[in-house]
């Protein structure tokens, strides 16, 4: 553990370190590697942390202080490792983790940026309350939503389970894309029964919550809602609306809205996975 010490903090190079120990410097990483994977989430308690940590954590309290804001440049591989005095390939590894963790954006050929902050939505009691718009306006965004398309439509074999409709039967589509600051982060499917709701197509539902829309025009007391929180990946349609690549992870939320024990509502909303994060509250038994 010294030697590892002495390359992690003292900056002695391999290639020194190898030669005063006779070992090859396959033979060096090899062990490097094992050691780093056997205290992993101790590194506190050893008093260092791998290069590529230190630096994502220095360029995470730049963002956190403000210094580097939204759509900045971070700095370049060349630039982390010179002032890190690290490899290329380390400075890489640590702008790859603030990637994975949606801190940052990497454009091919261009740079690094930092990424917008992540948008929150709570899952608490009392949401069903708030509309798209007012929730975004809670958090401080800005939010704007556009409507891709109304219109009636044969439910499939899941939308007839999830509203317990005869499989054909007629049903309204309502497909809403939701943006904040004019980006596109995540895209609304609303099923519900035209027997009841076909009057929907001819109102406007750009702006008005569905939950309050059903409430004002058709009455409907809303008493509980189902819902499922899920992953999926983009399809060619999805990726396009969203601007983002064809099989990108998102996250996928399934809603049921039940009047009483009726089902009259179903939605599919699919999430930019880089720019959500749900918060679910959990009580522990009485």
């Amino acid at each position: 553990m010294a030697i590892l010490r002495r390359h992690l903090l003292d900056k002695v190079p391999v290639s020194d370190l190898c030669e005063e120990l006779g070992l090859q410097p396959t033979v060096f990483y090899r062990w490097q590697n094992m050691n780093v994977a056997m205290t992993k989430g101790k590194e506190s308690k050893l008093g260092f942390l791998p290069p590529y940590k230190r630096i994502a954590e220095s360029l995470v309290k730049e963002i956190d202080s403000g210094r580097l804001q939204p759509g900045d440049p971070v700095p370049s591989e060349r630039d982390l490792a010179a002032a890190h005095k690290v490899s290329l390939m380390t400075a890489r590894h640590a702008l790859q983790l603030l990637a994975s963790d949606g801190m940052v954006r990497r454009r091919p050929n261009i740079g690094s940026f930092v990424a917008p902050p992540k948008i929150q939505f709570e899952r608490l009691t009392g949401v069903l309350e708030l509309s798209f718009t007012e929730e975004m306006l809670s958090h401080g965004y800005d939010p704007e939503t556009r409507v891709i398309s109304n219109s009636l439509t044969a439910n499939d074999g899941e939308v007839s389970v999830r509203l317990a409709k005869p499989l054909g039967a007629k049903v309204v589509r309502l497909r809403r894309l939701w943006m904040n600051s004019g980006e596109a982060f995540a895209i609304e499917s609303a099923y519900l029964p035209a027997s009841r709701f076909a009057g929907i197509l001819h109102e406007n539902k750009e702006v008005c919550s569905l939950y309050k829309g059903l409430a004002s025009s058709y009455g409907v007391r809303i008493s509980h809602v189902d819902e499922e929180v899920g992953a999926t990946s983009a399809d060619a349609e999805t990726a396009g609306l969203l601007k983002i690549k064809t099989a990108t992870s998102l996250v996928r939320i399934r809603q049921v809205l039940f009047e009483a024990a009726t089902p009259i509502a179903y939605t599919i909303t699919l999430y930019r996975s880089d720019r959500h994060v749900v918060l679910i509250r959990r009580y522990p038994l009485a």
